[in-house]
């Protein structure tokens, strides 16, 4: 048995991080990785998807050339270059952070998975560790939902599609959330027939239907084809060709393709630990609990990162480990201090921050709204990107902003101007009165500022 000052469950975006830092402190540190250094952003998510989203957008700017005044002539797309281009970009970027993590002062790491024995004891591969504070890092997985059939089909989650050795002819796809968003466009602008079954009535459920409209407009225009309130009830495998059955106010169809991608969503990896062991709460998802400093219900246990539902997306679970370690030398960081922002990356993106219009209209606040097509914006329209908008909500009494939604180009770059003045608390006024260079997609923000109206 050996004893450390801090344990931690898992390699992903925090828990490196949180290692580096407590060894720099001096203390004695186990790293436990049952899998790959770098979790699922460096290895299955993040990463990859939009490697392969650049080579999807560079085949398709290219086949716009008669557009921009070029020809390039029949353009071939070779899947296993794509691929293997992924796959070489996130094995630098895992070995990088493999070897940073190998070189950290006071860190011992272990290539095995580690459970509860007590609140304090884990075990480790073949050892049983002890130690005075755990930090859990453990992440998440794609949830497979219970449909009939599904198990008996060789199916492709957001890991293993970038396992493909063949161009899907005909990807199904379902769910309609970023993942398969993001994918329907990449495969299809690479040569795939695309279907998204959605058994809602818009893609993008936390988005405001005109967003996500927007979004499914674009990637219609593409060729990606939509079947929104269409519920996926059976699958099987018909020769070669894999059959969804969907039913749709009360009628039956069925979807034929060659592969299926399950992308419904996310399980938390608890269900790895045995929390059971230490006594720690889960809640009905299967999520850790923890309260607005991320702490567990057992005095000495922390969770970073996905597996505490407070947030999906590696800039939060990297603010956990900010949030940990301010707490560690006396600091008062909290949960609740962040602001909600993230960035659906099909082409041209979406970005948000803060409240979305729906959650304005239900808190009964009062507020201003402005919002901007794109293509009254010159430098989209001399990019040729002139699909979307820019959205803006402020509270009419302070004038601080309420949220934004940005769908068009470098709207991910763009959203950040906004989120710092949200974190600054500053009113909307100072934007609207700043000179931004011209010709960008920037110079309307203080344009549109101008052009508030109240929310009706």
């Amino acid at each position: 048995m050996r004893h450390f000052d801090a344990m931690i469950v898992g390699a992903g975006q925090s828990g490196p991080a949180m290692a580096h830092f407590l060894g720099d402190m001096g203390q004695k540190v186990a790293v436990a990785e049952e899998k790959l250094v770098g979790g699922s952003c460096v290895n299955f998510g993040c990463t990859p998807s939009k490697t392969l989203i650049a080579s999807a957008r560079a085949i398709y700017t290219a086949g716009r050339g008669d557009e921009f005044g070029f020809s390039t002539g029949k353009l071939t797309v070779n899947f296993d270059r794509v691929m293997e281009r992924q796959r070489n970009i996130v094995t630098a970027m895992r070995e990088r952070g493999r070897e940073k993590l190998m070189e950290m002062k006071g860190v011992t790491f272990f290539h095995n998975r580690a459970t509860f024995i007590s609140k304090n004891e884990m075990q480790v591969g073949d050892e049983t560790l002890t130690a005075d504070k755990i930090y859990l890092n453990v992440g998440s997985r794609a949830a497979i939902p219970d449909i009939d059939g599904l198990n008996s089909v060789p199916y492709l989650t957001n890991q293993s599609i970038l396992d493909l050795t063949e161009l899907p002819k005909h990807l199904i796809m379902l769910g309609g959330g970023y993942i398969s968003m993001e994918y329907a466009q990449a495969f299809r602008r690479f040569g795939s027939e695309i279907t998204i079954i959605e058994p809602e009535g818009q893609v993008l459920g936390r988005t405001d239907k005109d967003v996500a409209d927007c979004a499914r407009e674009i990637l219609e225009k593409e060729g990606v084809n939509f079947l929104l309130k269409h519920k996926a009830v059976k699958v099987e495998k018909r020769g070669r060709e894999v059959i969804v059955h969907v039913e749709n106010k009360g009628k039956s169809s069925e979807v034929v393709g060659s592969h299926l991608l399950v992308a419904v969503g996310r399980t938390p990896n608890s269900d790895t630990l045995k929390v059971e062991n230490a006594g720690i709460k889960l809640d009905e998802k299967g999520y850790i609990t923890v309260d607005n400093h991320l702490r567990t219900n057992v005095d000495g246990i922390y969770v970073l990162g996905e597996a505490n539902g407070r947030g999906a997306f590696t800039h939060t679970s990297y603010n956990d480990f900010e949030i940990a370690s301010d707490n560690l030398n006396g600091g008062k960081r909290k949960i609740s201090d962040r602001i909600l922002t993230y960035g659906v990356f099909i082409d041209p993106s979406i970005a948000h921050v803060g409240m979305t219009e729906a959650e304005v209209r239900e808190s009964g606040a009062k507020a201003l709204i402005g919002k901007m097509e794109m293509s009254k914006v010159n430098r989209a329209t001399e990019f040729g990107q002139e699909d979307g908008f820019m959205k803006v909500l402020v509270d009419a009494e302070n004038e601080r902003f309420l949220g934004a939604t940005i769908i068009g180009l470098g709207s991910d770059e763009l959203i950040h101007s906004i989120t710092d003045l949200m974190y600054a608390k500053a009113p909307y006024t100072v934007m609207k009165n700043a000179v931004h260079i011209h010709p960008t997609v920037s110079e309307l923000l203080p344009t549109l500022l101008g052009m508030l109206e109240p929310l009706k």
